[in-house]
């Protein structure tokens, strides 16, 4: 494969995300069946309820994870941010967020521009985890965006997006060191931590999903019932009963005040 060849390949692995995108896509699609299956006790009981709450409404579960664990959300904000700088830098160096310029002016833009995501992700994380958490992922993203700046500017990055190893023997500064810590980093985050935290958050034992006290009518009359709520109906809820192992109808539901439904499926 010639040079040219290869530069271009690498360049379009940049632009689809990277490796990072396979990860996500894989969590994606994945975690959330696992979380429905293990909360609810099995296939069987995770196919009626995917029925019941329609497949349409298949992100809630991935949302209501992410929610509910601040390490996945975390995690997984820094690994988007990258993945969607290292997109947009790989599509044009000149005009995007990377430049190769080195004027005060174009320094600066190039920070601010690589600023405005992760100050997003850090508020979005202030507001459902807290301030500690919101400063945290947010100087991680900048300084992982960052990262890709320091590869273009120290020539591991060429101008069309590719990557490319330092030649043997050539001089390695702090910044070169700098520079693959944080590549490494950016690996570690997408293809370990993300997916341990998310297989953590599905394996924990509690609901996507509100849990709430319901009077539930039977054949028998009526009972009071916990239920994951899976969608709301007039003045009640459908949800599912980890008791009963079925859909039913709940009224005069109030909340539980927990999501737990078992055991963590680790501990």
């Amino acid at each position: 494969m010639s040079k040219a060849a290869a530069s271009r390949g690498a360049r379009a692995e940049d632009e689809r995300g990277g490796p990072d995108h396979t990860v996500i896509l894989a969590v994606a699609l994945a975690v959330p069946a696992v979380k429905l299956a293990y909360t609810v006790g099995g296939h069987e009981a995770a196919w009626e309820v995917l029925i019941v709450m329609e497949p349409t409404n298949w992100p809630d579960i991935l949302i209501g994870m992410v929610l509910a664990s601040p390490a996945l959300a975390a995690v997984l904000a820094v690994v988007s941010s990258r993945m969607v700088f290292a997109h947009f830098a790989a599509r044009s160096v000149a005009t995007g967020a990377v430049t190769t310029a080195t004027g005060p002016a174009a320094v600066a833009r190039g920070v601010a521009l690589a600023a405005v995501n992760p100050l997003a992700v850090g508020i979005l994380m202030a507001v459902f985890f807290g301030p500690w958490w919101g400063t945290a992922t947010g100087l991680v993203a900048f300084a992982l965006r960052q990262g890709v700046v320091a590869e273009y500017r120290l020539g591991r990055r060429t101008p069309d997006g590719a990557l490319r190893r330092t030649p043997p023997g050539a001089p390695r500064t702090w910044r070169h060191r700098v520079t693959a810590t944080q590549q490494w980093a950016a690996l570690f985050l997408a293809v370990l931590a993300l997916p341990f935290t998310a297989f953590a958050s599905a394996l924990d034992g509690t609901s996507w999903a509100p849990v709430v006290d319901c009077t539930v009518d039977t054949e028998d009359g009526s009972h009071p019932d916990r239920l994951i709520e899976l969608t709301r109906r007039g003045n009640g809820v459908v949800g599912w009963s980890p008791a009963h192992h079925e859909a039913v109808n709940g009224t005069a539901c109030t909340s539980a005040g927990t999501r737990v439904i078992r055991d963590p499926w680790y501990g």
